[in-house]
């Protein structure tokens, strides 16, 4: 079997094992804790070390896998780097990432390098080699995890300026740690071989970086290009992607041809090449939606190959000879990040509280600090595994303390705007529907003739009730909490928005953060936001494609959409929640329907799932029935939690 063939059969391998690792990582997130922990533990499991699924050659033969990974995340770190979102808070996060960078480069450094003696693998190492061992170590703890903060960000819909100063942090700090680790590395590659620091390297280090920004530079110009192609997406991703390795192989040929050539080797740094090419599309581009729309697209692939293989690059047998190192480490870091913290949130005289909590925001790490050990690993093999192993185990650490911290400072400085708890089912199908109009007023009634107790709120002081005496019409001063409070909208199932996007976009926030109704329909005024109120989960009809869209369906199956719509004689649809305890755990082929009721779907905890006559039901399941009105009133009195 020749190389070619031997890396195929091992990817391929690796394929499948990342798809595996995919599905049941997320089973980690069922218990709070982070996918990428999951990934990591399922690659351990996969590695040489229990099931041997990827064997220790994939180490080295899957090395493109590894490179194509940090160019991505090279990539995405930057492109959140986006300065005209970050010039309200440049005072606080300059010095936020001032106390960060400087105060936990120097203390972690210090600590590594004095207790050297307590580290297995720096024991027998000379002061050169342990100065080298501590810096890289030290550069490696200031880095952060974007795509985690990014993922908590997004989870908790946190807005503020103590979230923008995280993120500004987060980001810029990744990619100045990219600079001071091509610093950092070649100092440490300088400090190991014994050569001299003298003139001639300081010229190297900044002939180095220099050649980093220039090929930063016209790497970005060329992605700035390559965007501006009508070629399909998938065409872009795989562009982008094969840029980015070509940036590592390009790497590879001028370390070896100079070492070749000149008996030493220069160093360009694949990662601040890849960080600054993206900052340049993102800031200096009219594309920077569309590059961050292809990164998120191939994200969740990177991340999984990227982890997955890092797991299983774990030598466990280190491992358990650095777990207490590695909780050493990790409180080093800490200690170091609440100090740093504390003086940069000083200086530049945020609020006491953001002083005090200021450090939760950057415990998580993930990907940069991955990517660096893994360097590291490569360019110091004597003891770069020892090394990689100890940092993977405090990433690790991080990685499961770090959000719960993250999401704790969110909520202290209440700008965590997490989804309400929806309401239990009262038994009553209530509905609330703001906006008084000829729709609204259709639209009531029809609820009340299926069954709907009906409120219709109105800012209006013009209406005159005694004209709609068949509907319950309440006045209200605002679209406040109070005035969602006091049309009891936390008994509804159903709100129905009606009035302006802007007043929509309100009501839907507070429903979203305070009530927890299960279904929020907005009626919308402009397509262009159809996407901010789809992220909040509401159900959104836009009048200027919803006719198109019924007409066709009409065109296409005449039949299901006068059933679904109504328009059948005798014959509706319904929503019912399993809440009666004697249909817990009954098959839906003993449930005895009435001939003229089908189910059409079930929903479970938010879900669709395929259905047949084996079925379980289970108590909170929602079943979308079909029939006559007189068979679902039967099926509504069945579905009752009082019907026992």
């Amino acid at each position: 079997m020749n190389d070619i063939q031997q890396v195929f059969i091992l990817f391929l391998g690796f394929v499948i094992v990342a798809i595996a690792a995919n599905q049941i990582a997320k089973k980690f997130q069922a218990v709070k804790l982070p996918l990428i922990t999951g990934l990591l533990i399922i690659g351990v499991v996969s590695g040489p070390f229990f099931l041997n699924l990827i064997p220790s050659a994939s180490k080295l033969n899957l090395q493109f896998v590894n490179d194509i990974s940090l160019a991505f995340i090279a990539f995405a770190a930057a492109a959140e780097l986006y300065l005209k979102d970050l010039r309200g808070r440049l005072k606080s996060i300059k010095w936020m990432t001032f106390g960060q960078l400087v105060v936990t480069f120097i203390m972690s450094a210090l600590a590594v390098y004095l207790l050297a003696d307590s580290i297995h693998f720096m024991q027998k190492m000379d002061k050169s080699t342990r100065i080298a061992a501590a810096i890289l170590t030290a550069t490696i703890f200031v880095a952060r995890s974007p795509a985690s903060a990014i993922a908590i960000i997004n989870e908790v819909r946190a807005k503020g300026p103590f979230t923008q100063t995280a993120m500004g942090v987060t980001v810029l700090k990744d990619f100045l740690v990219i600079i001071l680790f091509a610093i950092c590395m070649s100092l440490a590659n300088v400090l190991v071989n014994g050569a001299q620091i003298d003139f001639w390297f300081l010229i190297i280090i900044i002939a180095e970086l220099a050649a980093s920004f220039i090929i930063g530079y016209l790497l970005g110009r060329v992605l700035i290009l390559l965007l501006s192609f009508r070629i399909h997406t998938y065409a872009k991703i795989v562009y982008i992607l094969s840029l980015g390795f070509s940036i590592y192989l390009l790497s590879y040929f001028i370390k070896d041809y100079t070492y070749l050539h000149f008996g030493k080797q220069f160093h360009i740094e694949p990662l601040l090449i890849c960080i600054l090419a993206s900052f340049i599309v993102t800031n200096y581009s009219k594309y920077r939606h569309e590059f961050i729309k292809l990164l998120e697209d191939v994200g969740p692939i990177i991340y999984v190959c990227f982890f997955t293989l890092a797991g299983a690059s774990m030598s466990l047998d280190l491992l358990l000879k650095v777990w207490p190192i590695a909780l050493l480490f990790f409180f080093i870091r800490l200690v170091s990040m609440i100090i740093g913290s504390f003086i940069g949130g000083s200086l530049a005289g945020d609020p006491p509280l953001y002083n005090r909590i200021g450090w939760m925001p950057y415990i998580t790490q993930a990907g940069v600090g991955l990517g660096l050990a893994t360097i590291v690993a490569n360019n110091f093999p004597s003891w770069g595994a020892e090394f990689s192993t100890l940092i993977i185990a405090v990433i690790v650490i991080n990685q499961v303390v770090g959000p719960p911290f993250f999401k704790w400072a969110l909520s202290m400085v209440g700008e965590s705007h997490q989804k309400a708890e929806t309401p239990v089912f009262d038994g009553v199908r209530d509905a609330i529907i703001f906006g008084f109009e000829s729709q609204s007023v259709a639209l009531a009634r029809q609820l009340k003739a299926h069954g709907w107790e009906v409120k219709l709120a109105t800012r209006r002081k013009d209406v005159n009730k005694d004209e709609y005496p068949d509907i319950d019409i309440r006045e209200i001063d605002s679209i406040d909490l109070d005035s969602l409070n006091t049309l009891e909208a936390g008994l509804s199932e159903a709100v129905v928005l009606m009035l302006t996007d802007d007043e929509n976009y309100e009501l839907t926030t507070r429903i979203y953060e305070h009530i927890g109704t299960k279904d929020i329909i907005v009626r919308l005024n402009n397509h262009y936001n159809f996407d901010k109120f789809h992220k909040l989960g509401a159900l959104v009809v836009d009048p200027s494609t919803a006719m198109v869209s019924l007409m066709d369906h009409f065109v296409r199956s005449p039949q299901a959409t006068s059933l679904l719509l109504g328009m059948q004689e005798g014959q509706d649809t319904i929503d019912l929640q399993v809440l009666n305890p004697n249909l817990f755990g009954l098959p839906l082929r003993e449930m005895r329907l009435p001939q003229d009721v089908i189910i059409l779907s079930i929903r479970r905890k938010g879900q669709m799932i395929i259905s047949h006559g084996y079925t379980r039901l289970r108590k909170g399941d929602w079943l979308t029935m079909v029939g006559s009105n007189k068979s679902l009133n039967k099926m509504t009195l069945l579905f009752d939690s009082s019907s026992n």
